[in-house]
């Protein structure tokens, strides 16, 4: 079994950065993609990021476009989430996944999943 753990959540101002980190455990996430969702209070777990294996194919939400940076080191078995110019609207959890596909979208194409960390932006 696969077994996701995110860090790197906080508190910051509006216009602030943090750097979430997911690390991968039990085994090897060789050849799977890995994405980012987030889930605000009473509201969709949504997208927000996803890579490839190879680091060749990149998507992000529009929301965050532009702001965030998707990245993995496959020798650490971490896949990070750069976010800057962070904004109140980006206050949520933020999940990390795992999915044998791609670089999906969906977050029914994910099987593996992180316990979330939270990521608080004031204004």
């Amino acid at each position: 079994q696969v077994q996701l753990v995110e860090s790197g959540g906080g508190l910051v101002q509006a216009g602030g950065s943090l750097r979430l980190s997911c690390v991968a455990s039990g085994r090897s996430f060789s050849g799977y993609a890995m994405g980012w969702f987030r889930q605000a209070p009473g509201k969709e777990r949504e997208f927000v990021a996803t890579i490839s294996w190879s680091g060749g194919t990149k998507s992000y939400d529009d929301s965050v476009k532009g702001r965030f940076t998707i990245s993995r080191d496959n020798a650490k078995n971490t896949v990070y989430l750069q976010m800057n110019s962070l904004k109140p609207d980006d206050t949520a959890v933020y999940y990390c996944a795992s999915s044998p596909r791609l670089a999906p979208m969906t977050l029914r194409s994910y099987d593996y999943w992180g316990q979330g960390t939270q990521v608080t932006v004031s204004s």
